[in-house]
Formats: C-alpha cells, sequence, structure tokens
C-alpha cells in the first residue's frame, strides 16, 4: 500500500536572534491544509528552524511519505550529511566534554524522520514560492500578536 503523501512549508524566526522568535507550519495532504504556529519569549533561529519541522513530523498520525520545503540549509544539511546522526552516535556530545548544540530537538527530529520516508526540498529563501511566501507574511504578522511561551530547551549563553 502506497504510503499517504504530505507536503510540509514553513517559515521561522528570532529577531533579534536570540529573541522572541516562532514559527508558522502549512501541513498539505491531498487538497486539506492546515496550519500551525507557536512563539516563544526567547528563543534562536536554529531552535526555531528544528521547531518548525518536529511539529509538522508530529502532527503526522501514520508513517508517511513527506517533502520537507525549506530555505534553511542548517535542517537539511545536519540531516542529509549524517552530522546530526553522528552526535546521536556519539551520545549528543560535540566534543569529549561539550554537549552538541539544540541536542534536545534534533534527537526528537532524527526520531520522527527515522518513523517516515523525508526528503528534505531546498526552497530558495523569498523567491515567490506560494506556501514560503504566506508563513512568512504570517509569521511576521504573528509575533506582534501572540501569547509567546517559554522555549524550555533554550540556554542563555554569555560570550
Amino acid at each position: 500500500m502506497a504510503l499517504p503523501k504530505v507536503d510540509i512549508y514553513s517559515d521561522w524566526w528570532a529577531r533579534p536572534n536570540p529573541w522572541a522568535g516562532g514559527y508558522w507550519v502549512i501541513l498539505s495532504y491531498k487538497w486539506i491544509k492546515k496550519e500551525f504556529n507557536k512563539w516563544y519569549k526567547l528563543t534562536t533561529n536554529n531552535r526555531m528552524e528544528l521547531l518548525w519541522v518536529i511539529t509538522g513530523l508530529k502532527k503526522l498520525k501514520v508513517k508517511s511519505s513527506v517533502k520537507i520545503h525549506t530555505d534553511s540549509q542548517y535542517t537539511i544539511n545536519w540531516i542529509e550529511k549524517g552530522w546530526a546522526q553522528k552526535w546521536r552516535e556519539n551520545n549528543w556530545m560535540r566534543t569529549k566534554s561539550e554537549k552538541a548544540t539544540n541536542y534536545d530537538l534534533w534527537k526528537q527530529l532524527l526520531e520522527l524522520v527515522d518513523k517516515h520516508e523525508v526528503k528534505f526540498i531546498w526552497v530558495k529563501w523569498h523567491n515567490w514560492h506560494v506556501e514560503n511566501e504566506r508563513c512568512d507574511e504570517l509569521a511576521t504578522i504573528a509575533l506582534e500578536t501572540l501569547e509567546l511561551f517559554e522555549d524550555k530547551g533554550f540556554k542563555w549563553e554569555e560570550k
């Protein structure tokens, strides 16, 4: 039996970075589209890039063939080049003494990617991709109007 074919789109940000941020996700299956969003008081762009993919994949009720459309080279490279998997194999350690960055989210994402057939598709940022532009527009509006939550995994690091 063929797997359901699902497309997931999003936009996200933290402005300035780190600061308040969030994401807007469009999940598309056949003719049905659903939108999800969440906004945080203090977070980073990288955390939002991971959280939106996690959110979209968590919404799937059955194993699916998923195309994730993103302008994030960060997410695509860390999955497709195996860097995140290497961290998992090293117990989420970046070095012998240093935990991997955002390992709480990478762990969730890898578990979800393992459950589905996932293909990442790079979308050029703001290149008139309909769903990406809609997410960007809604994300911009939402950050100014929605309730902001705590990003419990975010750790402030003074440099």
